[in-house]
């Protein structure tokens, strides 16, 4: 139970008794008078709340504004003035107070919680957070790679898209697993003006299928290939294609992660049996660095995530329609490198350094 004794000097208690006496005094003001003797008495904060019928920010308000200026703060502030006005050391106490975690078992904070606890109103608390770039309620993740070997496997991959070997095919090489061929129980309700298009809560799976796909960096264009399963035999078949689709002895460059399937034996074979083919792998977590994840995302956000599909065999036709209409307009990736000097040097593929 919280209880707190506020000093009260004579003078101060004789005037909040005589507003409490008064016949014409605003009803407003009589009440933040009761509040301020309860305090001063000792009463428990729960049971003023129940008494005046506040909540706990009135309480930290007028007793901050008394403490701060004595009876004349509990008075209406004048016409003209801005209300709550803060002073440096009032928004340097709302932001650090903002910075510590809540004591309630909440992640963050919220403007009304925060203003409950310190006495402010939550507008005021919006107002701060908005001049210092405070923004609780947002989350964002990030990925730190542990490779050790980091710099020179980046530097490799930038290295590759800014100033590719001259005749050569860069490729940028991946999987998107586990695509559920999804089904709606339910007809889709199509969007209207001010309504969104809504699809049934249920759904029916028809199986998952793979898709493993090659987008070439000087074009933009895609290669695709779904399958059942994505193992190592897929994936060396679909390097295998991919070769067979270029020139005879044409320098091929393809960029691939660290997934255990893309560093096997068959993988090792392969590489022995195509020297004009040579691996580059991207550090560990970091997936960014692949071209391919971009067109991953497009055509998850275009086809995938609101499509609507009666088989695995119809999530696979309408995956091969969409990568060749894509094609038809694709564009590469205009891959910018902003401070090389700050971390990574760029390097092409043979390993000399682009200044």
């Amino acid at each position: 139970m919280i209880r707190t004794v506020l000093p009260l000097s004579a003078d101060d208690r004789q005037m909040l008794e005589k507003w409490l006496r008064s016949q014409t005094a605003p009803a407003s003001l009589v009440r933040r008078a009761r509040l301020i003797l309860m305090l001063a008495d000792g009463i428990p904060q729960r049971e003023i709340i129940e008494t005046l019928g506040c909540d706990f920010g009135f309480i930290q308000r007028w007793k901050h504004s008394f403490t701060e200026r004595g009876t004349a703060g509990l008075g209406n502030q004048p016409r003209g003035r801005r209300p709550d006005a803060l002073t440096p050391k009032d928004e340097a106490r709302i932001l650090a107070a903002t910075r510590k975690p809540p004591t309630d078992g909440s992640t963050h904070w919220s403007t009304r919680r925060l203003g409950r606890v310190l006495g402010y109103s939550h507008v005021v608390i919006a107002n701060v957070w908005k001049r210092a770039g405070l923004k609780p309620h947002r989350l964002e993740r990030y990925m730190a790679s542990n490779d050790p070997d980091f710099e020179r496997k980046a530097a490799d991959v930038i290295g590759l898209y800014l100033n590719p070997p001259a005749n050569a095919a860069v490729f940028c090489v991946d999987e998107k697993s586990h695509i559920q061929a999804l089904d709606r129980r339910d007809r889709i309700l199509p969007f209207s003006p001010g309504r969104a298009e809504r699809h049934g809560f249920e759904y029916v799976r028809h199986g998952t299928l793979s898709l493993l796909a090659a987008m070439e960096t000087r074009t933009g264009e895609v290669i695709g290939q779904t399958v059942a399963r994505h193992t190592s035999a897929e994936f060396v078949a679909f390097l295998t294609a991919l070769v067979e689709a270029q020139p005879a002895e044409r320098e091929i460059h393809i960029i691939a992660d660290n997934l255990a399937t893309h560093k096997t034996k068959r993988v090792a074979q392969f590489l022995e049996a195509h020297q004009n083919v040579k691996m580059h792998y991207t550090p560990t977590y970091s997936s960014w660095l692949n071209q391919v994840e971009m067109w991953f995302s497009k055509i998850e956000r275009q086809m995938l995530r609101r499509g609507v599909f009666t088989s695995v065999g119809d999530l696979s036709r309408k995956i091969k329609r969409y990568i060749k209409l894509y094609n038809q307009t694709a564009t590469p990736i205009r891959w910018s490198y902003s401070n090389p000097k700050h971390r990574i040097k760029p390097a092409i593929g043979s390993g000399n350094t682009l200044h």
